[in-house]
């Protein structure tokens, strides 16, 4: 089951849920006018299949636009969860590589805020890139939906927008290196009724197209990420409380090559398999 946040035509916000890859069934239509009670539910996969046999209102997918998925849930995101991330940080930091060889085999991982709700990029909306910087990355990553409870509901795709420069600099430039106007995309679904087994399945693909041609791309399995999502749900939520649940980013593996930097006009494509497809152009910010 896939949930999703859109606008009709009437620039209506609504919630829907995918059927098959072509319609989006308007669970609006019949009384689930928000997606946070919705994933509160303890019943959410069998709720929201009573809903869809029930709504009169269907739209065909490329007749909507898709919303990011958040409304009040803060969105953080975890660090140096796979290998090849722990050696893209230590080659670019020029004074603490060991910082991330040591959070790596840690028991406790690194977390980090990343965006208010207000703020998440929507599919098909700008990401962007710092003008201060000179090293400009996507990072493709699964996004863990979490619940007030601390209950892993569903997953969706993130883009971790990263100014590698300015966090290679100094480790304490990180919140200026991952937090800024556009730095961060969610969407287009919301993927329920899946296990952590079953998302370690998925795939994770990534292009990056310049003047229509693909000039980066990149695959990893989530299967990769070493910490369970159980865990970094459990680091996330002590000593804190989220009261509309939260979005939590589970690191990244695909790092395009130390020379490679995005560029304003770029294209960045995000596919996992099992939730789908974000896709977002570039700017300058």
């Amino acid at each position: 089951m896939k949930l999703c946040r859109f606008e009709n035509e009437q620039s209506e916000i609504r919630i829907g849920l995918l059927q098959g890859e072509t319609t989006i069934h308007d669970l609006s239509a019949v009384g689930a006018d928000r997606l946070t009670p919705l994933l509160e539910r303890d019943d959410l996969e069998q709720y929201v299949a009573s809903l869809a046999a029930k709504t009169p209102s269907t739209f065909p997918v490329n007749a909507v636009r898709f919303l990011a998925p958040v409304e009040k849930q803060e969105v953080w995101a975890a660090g140096v969860t796979y290998l090849r991330s722990k050696k893209a940080r230590m080659e670019e930091s020029q004074h603490s590589a060991n910082a991330y060889d040591l959070v790596y085999e840690a028991d406790r991982p690194e977390l980090f805020f990343k965006s208010l709700p207000e703020k998440v990029v929507s599919p098909n909306s700008p990401v962007g890139i710092r003008r201060d910087a000179n090293w400009n990355v996507p990072e493709p990553e699964l996004a863990l939906v979490i619940n007030s409870k601390k209950k892993i509901v569903g997953y969706t795709i993130g883009n971790d927008m990263s100014s590698r420069d300015i966090e290679g600099a100094n480790l304490l430039y990180l919140p200026q290196a991952k937090v800024y106007q556009h730095s961060c995309a969610l969407g287009p679904f919301i993927t329920i009724g899946a296990s952590e087994e079953v998302a370690r399945t998925w795939q994770v693909k990534i292009q990056i197209a310049r003047a229509g041609k693909a000039v980066f791309e990149g695959e990893t399995s989530i299967s990769q990420i070493k910490r369970t999502f159980a865990e970094l749900a459990e680091y996330l939520y002590r000593s804190q409380v989220f009261p509309f649940g939260a979005i939590l980013l589970t690191g990244t593996c695909v790092v395009p090559a130390d020379d490679f930097t995005l560029q304003q006009g770029d294209q960045v494509t995000i596919n996992i398999s099992g939730i789908g497809t974000l896709a977002n152009p570039v700017v300058l910010v």
